[in-house]
């Protein structure tokens, strides 16, 4: 079995907590407006590993990632759903705590061999970080070319499975920072049993030199990250 990588890095604190080797998965089906890693969107790019070759990279750094772990993220890693099952599974012989951050997209509640691969991935799975990109399904449609009923089920089959989990959300100025949404977004959360954190990301424009770079016109050129009140706003009104 091989997998499509497209990066590591070795210390990550913002993925999971402590320190984290962060595998990003090459690959995402999604176009989100303010995707940082439009490098990351292709399939079948990047280099292909084993998932023993990756556990090989991780355990490098084993001395430091012991009160952290490893978190696999994207690109949308789910795509590659047996690759990252068998990876978890690696790395939980090795005492490695896992975490999977995903947007949910792939999961479908109606398909039973959906239920069935996501089920056993998350048997291997400490904690998921979901993204959650808007709480509206035709707004979430706008943002990344997808509704977010998959999402939504995806979180609720977490909660349901007891998994641990942090909820996402982009903040970006007139795109995902409407206070009617932000309450109706908290409102589904405070449905969901097993959330022990929601993070707030505010939307930066980082990534826009990649676009420049691949020849993609930057979707929300001028759009500036949002006023320091509008995030503590969002944070206040996301506490769980």
């Amino acid at each position: 079995m091989t997998g499509y990588v497209h990066s590591f890095e070795s210390f990550g604190t913002v993925d999971g907590p402590g320190i984290r080797f962060v595998v990003f998965m090459q690959g995402c089906p999604m176009r989100c407006k303010y995707c940082h890693n439009p490098d990351a969107w292709a399939t079948g790019a990047g280099k292909a590993y084993e998932p023993a070759e990756v556990v090989k990279e991780a355990l490098k750094y084993k001395n430091y990632i012991q009160s952290g772990g490893v978190t696999v993220s994207g690109g949308e890693p789910l795509i590659q759903i047996s690759f990252v099952t068998e990876l978890f599974r690696l790395l939980k012989k090795e005492g490695i705590h896992t975490a999977l951050d995903a947007s949910g997209i792939t999961f479908n509640q109606s398909d039973e061999n959906s239920v069935k691969l996501h089920g056993k991935m998350l048997d291997y799975t400490d904690l998921v970080l979901l993204d959650i990109k808007h709480i509206d399904p035709e707004k979430h449609r706008q943002i990344t070319g997808y509704g977010n009923k998959n999402t939504l089920d995806f979180a609720r089959f977490l909660s349901e499975k007891g998994v641990p989990l942090w909820i996402r959300h982009v903040l970006v100025p007139d795109l995902t920072d409407d206070d009617d949404s932000l309450y109706k977004l908290k409102d589904f959360i405070s449905s969901l049993k097993t959330v022990q954190k929601v993070e707030v990301l505010p939307y930066h424009t980082m990534g826009e030199v990649k676009y420049e770079k691949l020849g993609i016109a930057y979707p929300l050129k001028g759009v500036k990250p949002p006023a320091k009140e509008r995030v503590e706003n969002a944070r206040k009104i996301l506490t769980i």
